[in-house]
């Protein structure tokens, strides 16, 4: 049997199973039944994107879906059969995976095997992916379909990958050998075990597809322009371990029409293609070889520590079980501080450890710690020091077996005693911190050094006559920012690596829509990279100031998007709102009834009161598209008085998840009462418990009478 009857008989035995699927689906809940896969507006995203149809009932996957992927199941044109064929096996495979849950009435179908099982991916946590994707924290995505010769081969791989950035997604045995050889999983910390039979390989095949439909606004059903998404701009590559199944080899062929490499130690009846199927028995050889063969481009930061350091550390969480000390500035005095000194007081690489080590605490100790980073530099900018200080959030949670929540004197820092039995101590943190931010700050930070403080009387000393009156300074030099007194505005454009026509305008009161790029941000990122992603506007003198309108910034929109915008404004969301490319924190949209507005956040998978979630919400705003009456921002921007401002501003918000409303009640609340003179404004604006529908909203708001209900009319 030759490859390619491999691949046929692969697809035609995947084909079976989900015909025969299908079949007991329906036996048991009948046609009418929903078939869509949850918490996404795509149905069965794959198919969707493929054919352009939404498959909603298990007698539309029957009578058109079924028939959709035996269309592609051709024999006529051999080698380009093989890859329809390829395909075919994958969509096959999705109509697997959704029969499972339709029987599993729409739960996870694997938790009952093992809670650990991810299955299949929400499009908010596709869309959380979309930053780290764009900026290379996720350089690239491994595709391990197991098991592994052996569990120590597949622990190594895994961490291997892990350590580099790269996320990893596993489906079968390898998933069994990962939790014998005690290696931490799950999505938060970028290592997923999505099932443990080969279908489930699907729900990364539809984390790369929803990216071209999320990010790349690809029109489903544009079967070329998917492929070319795929293979342009999702790093991903499959590693599939001997022997192969027939199915295996039809997905492989499938993942190869994607445009992403397959790297395998199988032998039989099996050939290599340059770039494409990589043959390796050496496993020591299959992270270089998966790497060179996608093209990966590695930022690897050299630090003398004794943990590894990657982005897929960040999500990790340390119990208390494991934690052999912390420091809780809400408990004990903590904070830290990036300040700019002068280049004769600073020693470049220079660590110092003031007070106790980790060493000389007990296990589970509370400890007070400081953090000092003081810099020198000739282009460094005072305005540049909370820019480069958020950094340690990032820095410290990229450690294995260190967990970092907070910023200023409001942190928290848990060391795990797997890092602390590994040799992690206190200077670690100064290596770490030297390391990262010479790299990636170079341009502006000549010279660096670190304190690390321990001692209890110390920190507080410093809290109160450093670190504090710093905090203050900065908070009065950021309220004074903002769009009127200054000369400029920037550009982000890091999402056009997945949204290609979508160009943020960066503002003092608006920040990028991912909620990660402030205007100091995008300014530094200015200094730091003059000809990368964030380019100054120069304002010069307004179209129209109300709507937000300039002709710079039309001008530079339209040649960022290369065409695809002619303008912009920055304070509407009816003329001409700015685009959004997918990673959006929140969409704020017209709710018709009350005159207003709703926001919902990615995290809420609730149904909002116009009958669409955000999932919904989102499949018509994303992609680098203009959509009056919508826009996806960040949640710090639902506060500034720029929101909406020509439309009637934050007196427009009618409704919002009730999480989202906690999160973001005092600035809005502040705003609200210096705008507009209004008291506890959240206490005015409906969620999901108060004001589940359309109705029950109007009814809500008449009662606490929101302003919105006696507005011009926005339509």
């Amino acid at each position: 049997m030759t490859l390619m009857d491999r691949v046929f008989q692969g697809s035609d035995d995947m084909y079976e199973i989900a015909v025969k699927a299908v079949d007991e689906a329906i036996a048991k809940f009948g046609e009418e039944a929903n078939a869509a896969l949850p918490n996404t507006a795509y149905c069965l995203p794959c198919l969707y994107a493929f054919s352009g149809e939404k498959f909603q009932t298990l007698g539309q996957v029957k009578n058109g879906a079924l028939t959709f992927i035996k269309d592609f199941m051709t024999r006529n044109l051999r080698v380009h059969d093989v890859f329809t064929n390829g395909i075919a096996t994958a969509l096959s495979a999705e109509v697997i995976e959704a029969m499972k849950y339709v029987m599993n009435n729409g739960e996870n179908p694997y938790t009952e095997k093992w809670e650990g099982y991810h299955g299949h991916l929400s499009d908010a946590e596709i869309r959380e992916l979309g930053v780290p994707l764009v900026t290379d924290d996720i350089p690239g995505v491994a595709v391990l379909i197991g098991p592994a010769p052996t569990k120590e081969i597949a622990a190594d791989l895994i961490k291997g990958y892990q350590s580099k950035g790269i996320m990893v997604f596993m489906t079968g045995g390898i998933i069994d050998q990962a939790r014998e050889a005690n290696v931490n999983m799950g999505y938060k910390i970028r290592v997923v075990p999505l099932g443990d039979e080969l279908p489930s390989v699907i729900h990364v095949v539809s984390v790369a597809i929803r990216a071209a439909l999320i990010f790349g606004a690809i029109p489903p059903g544009d079967f070329d322009g998917i492929l070319k998404y795929t293979k342009d701009r999702v790093k991903a590559f499959v590693n599939a371990f001997a022997p192969l199944s027939h199915m295996t080899v039809g997905c492989g062929a499938g993942a190869i029409a994607l445009g992403f490499p397959v790297i395998t130690d199988e032998k039989e009846n099996i050939w290599a293609i340059p770039k494409s199927l990589v043959l390796y028995d050496g496993y020591e050889n299959y992270i270089p070889a998966s790497i060179e063969a996608r093209g990966i481009k590695l930022k690897i930061t050299e630090m003398d520590i004794p943990i590894s350091y990657a982005s897929a550390f960040e999500g990790e969480i340390i119990r208390r079980a494991n934690m052999q000390l912390e420091a809780d500035g809400s408990r004990e005095d903590s904070f830290e501080l990036v300040r700019t000194l002068d280049a004769s007081q600073v020693e470049d690489h220079k660590i110092e450890v003031i007070g106790k080590d980790f060493d000389e605490y007990d296990f589970g100790s509370r400890i007070t710690m400081a953090t000092i980073v003081e810099v020198a530099g000739r282009a460094m900018q005072d305005d540049f020091e909370p820019v480069i200080e958020r950094k340690i959030h990032e820095y410290f949670n990229k450690l294995e077996g260190i967990m970092h929540t907070g910023q200023r004197e409001m942190i928290r820092i848990r060391v795990s005693d797997s890092a602390f039995n590994a040799g992690f101590r206190a200077k670690h943190f100064g290596e770490v911190l030297w390391a990262a931010m010479k790299s990636e700050f170079d341009t502006i930070i000549d010279k660096l050094q670190v304190k690390i403080i321990t001692d209890p009387a110390k920190v507080t000393e410093l809290k109160n006559s450093i670190a504090m009156p710093t905090y203050e300074k900065r908070d009065d030099r950021l309220a004074s920012l903002t769009d009127e007194n200054v000369d400029r505005f920037f550009t982000c454009t890091m999402c056009q690596s997945f949204s290609p026509s979508h160009v943020c305008v960066v503002t003092p009161e608006r920040l990028g829509l991912c909620g990660a790029v402030s205007w100091l941000d995008a300014q530094a990122t200015n200094k730091l990279n003059p000809e990368g992603p964030c380019q100054p506007i120069i304002k010069g003198t307004p179209i129209d100031e109300h709507v937000g309108s300039w002709e710079s910034v039309n001008e530079t929109v339209h040649k960022y998007s290369q065409g695809a915008l002619e303008k912009v404004t920055l304070y509407s969301i009816m003329e001409d709102p700015m685009t959004s490319c997918g990673c959006f924190e929140c969409i704020c949209g017209i709710e018709p009834m009350s005159n207003g507005v709703l926001i919902v956040n990615r995290e809420f998978t609730g149904m909002t009161p116009i009958g669409m979630t955000f999932g919904d919400l989102a499949s018509m705003t994303g992609g680098g598209v203009q959509t009056p009456g919508f826009m996806g921002h960040g949640k710090n921007f639902i506060s500034s008085k720029k929101f909406m401002k020509a439309d009637g501003g934050i007196e427009r918000i009618v409704w919002m998840p009730k999480a989202l409303k906690e999160t973001v009640a005092e600035k809005l609340n502040a705003t609200a009462k210096e705008l507009y003179g209004i008291e506890n404004f959240t206490d005015m604006i409906g969620d999901e418990e108060t004001a589940p529908d359309e109705e029950t909203l109007y009814a809500f708001l008449s009662e606490k009478g929101h302003p919105a209900l006696g507005m011009e009319p926005l339509m």
